[in-house]
């Protein structure tokens, strides 16, 4: 359904340039906002929601242990990035210049 609504050209401004900062249209920005106020889509809540949810979920720590080696191990970008060139060099038949 589409609704019409009259603003100041200076805080039409202001939704445009707030809208391409979140890299959303005028109008997603405007749902996003409203849905907001009307208390549909509160982020900080849906985060505390998700929270409990894990808390409670038995496999959750051990989950989280499973990943805890994750972030301590640096990732190598460099030779990821070698790899990969390599790998699409073989695949389509290059040589390394």
């Amino acid at each position: 359904m589409a609704v019409s609504v009259r603003m100041s050209p200076l805080l039409e401004k202001e939704l445009e340039l707030a809208a391409q900062r979140k890299g959303v249209t005028k109008s997603q920005f405007i749902i996003e906002a409203v849905e907001r106020a009307l208390g549909r889509r509160n982020p900080y809540e849906l985060m505390l929601q998700a929270k409990a949810e894990m808390a409670q979920d038995p496999h959750s720590a051990a989950l989280s242990e499973a990943f805890v080696a994750e972030h301590q191990i640096a990732y190598d970008t460099e030779r990821s990035r070698a790899d990969l060139i390599a790998k699409l060099r073989a695949k389509h038949g290059l040589r390394a210049d």
